[in-house]
């Protein structure tokens, strides 16, 4: 298993993927990676400190931005994890949970 917390939104698109890539080649089959950060609802309406995080990261790195779980599930379907699922955890925080 591993786990990433914190971290993506750090980065523009393409440094979101690289690290979901280099999970998945580092997992065994069957091996899990969970991601947690303060992801955005998929409506965009709910997760207010989400949106503001977002925000702040557009003001303060090159190209870094907090995404929805369905951005999360498809990039991790294009990295090769499968049968990922969201769970929502305390406060503004949501993993999502991929499956190699």
């Amino acid at each position: 298993m591993l786990v990433r917390g914190h971290i993506l939104h750090d980065w523009d698109i393409d440094g979101k993927r690289l690290p979901l890539r280099k999970a998945y080649d580092a997992l065994p089959e069957g091996g899990a990676l969970i991601v947690y950060d303060a992801i955005i609802d998929d409506d965009q309406r709910s997760n207010t400190f989400g949106l503001l995080m977002s925000l702040n990261m557009l003001i303060e790195t090159p190209g870094g931005f907090d995404y929805t779980s369905a951005d999360c599930r498809a990039w991790m379907q294009q990295a090769g994890l499968r049968d990922s699922y969201v769970e929502h955890l305390s406060g503004p925080n949501s993993m999502v949970v991929g499956i190699r």
